[in-house]
């Protein structure tokens, strides 16, 4: 098929699709579904899916957390035997609880942690100071204090050196609520890190190990912070600990929760494609609908046309170029709609329930060219579908049926 040719039968498309044009943008719409559902969809689940694994990976891939269920209580015992075991690194009692402090003039949630304050730095890789020192295992005290604790609206409200108070709940043996004050200095203050699965520093204050019982007045620990050699070992050290202590503690392994997400996200990435599928599907058969319907009404134009000499190939190609413009159409409308839907979907944010406070996790649309080109593909792919059967249809037509055709 020459150049000119081409532009004829593009050309006599166009035309035809203009003559009609009520069917034609109703079965733009229906094609334009498809696109829309596939790209939004698709889109916000993996950008949502590679921003929870990657603040996931941040928090340590050599890091491993032991809590004790109920009715279990860690001791040093346990402390001694999880260090002893082979590929663990160090290992530190922790403490965790929740209180409310006031920042500016709001009150807010917050976590506090009492453990080796020097393996948390060591164990989240991008957690720094902006200001101050981290305080001294002796020093009870004192505290480091995250980013929004000490700014708030981009305003510091908290400095090294300034006293905060914590208002904290214990429950008491009988399941009474006791309320108790404490008063800490800060001395250090986190650098910005941003929401994480589990733990979020930015909402978080970190006390030295010795304020656990002594400041805050646990009387048990929380957990036992585990450091593995390395990111290799952490699976093997998790089934030695979980072979040791059996279903009397939960293991969280940052490692492992990040393989688990991706796995889960991948199942939620096959359904969506699959959900969208359907769409197209429905698209299909409105093509074939809508050029079945268009042919009965054209055969007196194609028996024309084929008395001027088109053969019945390119009566196939005519029909086929129809289907496949209202797809390219459809196609781009769904995209464009599809990425504008996506934004708006993920500016919703959702929100995820840690180890004590929730977290409000935003995360941008992964808007990639592979997406689109599949998109593309598959939009396509539903116009040739659509379209092969009728072109077909249209092409067998002998031309003096056609001409005598009312």
């Amino acid at each position: 098929m020459n150049l000119e040719l081409f532009i004829d039968i593009v050309r006599l498309a166009l035309k035809s699709l203009t003559e009609r044009k009520l069917r034609a943008l109703l079965t733009i719409i229906g094609i334009a579904i498809g696109p829309l559902a596939l790209v939004m969809m698709s889109s916000v689940v993996e950008g949502y899916s590679r921003h929870i694994i990657s603040q996931i990976e941040a928090l340590g891939q050599n890091l491993i957390l032991v809590r004790p269920r109920e009715h279990f209580e860690l001791r040093y015992e346990d402390l001694q035997t999880i260090r002893s075991i082979q590929g663990v690194e160090a290992a530190y009692p922790l403490y965790i609880t929740t209180a409310i402090v006031r920042v500016g003039t709001e009150t807010k949630k917050v976590t506090v942690y009492a453990t080796n304050i020097d393996a948390i730095f060591s164990a989240i890789g991008g957690l720094e100071l902006i200001d101050g020192t981290v305080p001294l295992s002796t020093e009870v005290t004192k505290c480091v204090v995250g980013y929004d604790i000490a700014f708030k609206d981009g305003l510091q409200v908290h400095r090294v050196g300034d006293v905060i108070t914590l208002t904290l709940y214990i429950v008491e043996e009988g399941g009474r609520i006791k309320e108790r004050r404490i008063s800490v200095l800060i001395e250090g203050i986190l650098g910005k890190f941003g929401g994480a699965f589990l733990l979020s520093p930015d909402d978080s204050i970190f006390l030295p190990t010795a304020a656990g019982r002594r400041l805050l007045g646990m009387n048990r620990w929380s957990g036992i912070l585990v450091l593995a050699k390395s990111s290799s070992v952490v699976d093997s050290v998790v089934k030695r600990i979980r072979s040791r202590y059996g279903d009397v503690v939960d293991i969280i392994s940052f490692q492992g929760i990040a393989r688990m997400i991706s796995s889960v996200t991948g199942a939620m990435k096959f359904i969506t494609f699959s959900t969208s599928l359907s769409a197209f599907a429905v698209a299909v058969a409105g093509v074939a609908a809508t050029m079945i319907t268009s042919i009965i009404e054209r055969t007196r134009e194609i028996g024309v046309l084929k008395a001027m000499g088109f053969t019945d190939l390119q009566i196939l190609f005519l029909i086929l170029a129809e289907s496949l413009i209202m797809s390219l159409i459809g196609g781009a409308i769904g995209i464009a709609l599809g990425i504008v839907g996506a934004y708006l979907l993920a500016s919703k944010g959702f929100v995820i329930h840690g180890i004590s406070s929730p977290i409000v996790i935003r995360a941008e649309p992964a808007i990639t060219f592979k997406l689109i080109l599949q998109t593309i593909a598959i939009t396509l792919l539903v116009g040739v579908l659509g379209g092969v059967f009728p072109a077909r249809k249209a092409a067998k037509i002998p031309p003096a049926a056609a001409l005598r055709y009312e």
